[in-house]
């Protein structure tokens, strides 16, 4: 697997890189935007590692034009911040993870290969419910007569719901399922992606993302044949 790694920071880079390597990753390394955006267009990487802070061209600026060019390439970002308006605009722009500096690298491992083994082994499933349906293949939903392209994270995040519809889900296990461990900073962005959800399928009115206050989240089938 081919992994983009975007650090203006030489010493850190060079250290994450090798790291990267040694696991096993086909890693190519920038030092700013500009160059990671030409080697992205060159190298077709199967993921993204972008640090935010870059020069010639941030890493907010760089992803965009990266999932204007491939909608669901993964893409995890580095940061030394933690405002909630860069998570937000990480988010929005359809990272899939961020990890705020200083971290492990075994961290960054970790998020890569939960990430590619959700991307790339169930590709192909479909799953249904009520009026809505998930191709992963396409990363697509469909609700009703409506469709959404959705980014990877929020697929995994929707598919989970589906396959424990009407079970009470703990934060806790969300987190641990599909972002790979029980974080506070985490959490706060797996809040982001369930208002999305909801938002994506309001159409159907037989579903529903009900919050189960001090517990976790219940997608609920309404109307349903018992």
């Amino acid at each position: 697997m081919k992994v983009l790694l975007a650090e203006d920071d030489r010493d850190f880079g060079n250290i994450l890189s090798q790291y990267v390597s040694i696991n096993g990753f086909d890693v190519t390394l920038a030092r700013d935007g500009m160059e990671a955006w030409e080697l992205f267009q060159s190298e077709k990487p199967d993921i993204c590692v972008l640090d935010v802070m870059m020069p010639e061209m941030d890493g907010f600026t760089l992803g965009e034009k990266i999932k204007e060019k491939d909608p669901d390439i993964p893409l995890i970002y580095l940061t030394a911040k933690s405002l909630k308006e860069d998570i937000v605009r990480g988010l929005k722009i359809g990272a899939d993870d961020y990890i705020t500096k200083p971290f492990d690298p075994e961290v960054l491992i970790l998020r890569i290969n939960n990430i590619l083994k959700r991307a790339y082994s169930s590709s192909n499933d479909e799953f249904s419910i009520s009026d809505t349906v998930l191709k992963l293949s396409s990363l697509e939903l469909i609700c009703g007569k409506t469709k959404e392209k959705l980014t990877l994270k929020e697929a995994q995040l929707l598919r989970y719901f589906i396959i424990n519809k009407n079970k009470v889900l703990t934060r806790e296990d969300i987190l641990t399922e599909i972002w790979g461990e029980d974080d506070y900073f985490l959490g706060r962005s797996m809040d982001v992606f369930i208002s999305r959800l909801r938002k994506y399928i309001s159409e159907d009115k037989n579903l529903d993302i009900r919050t189960v206050r001090g517990t976790g989240f219940i997608l609920e089938e309404l109307n349903r044949e018992e």
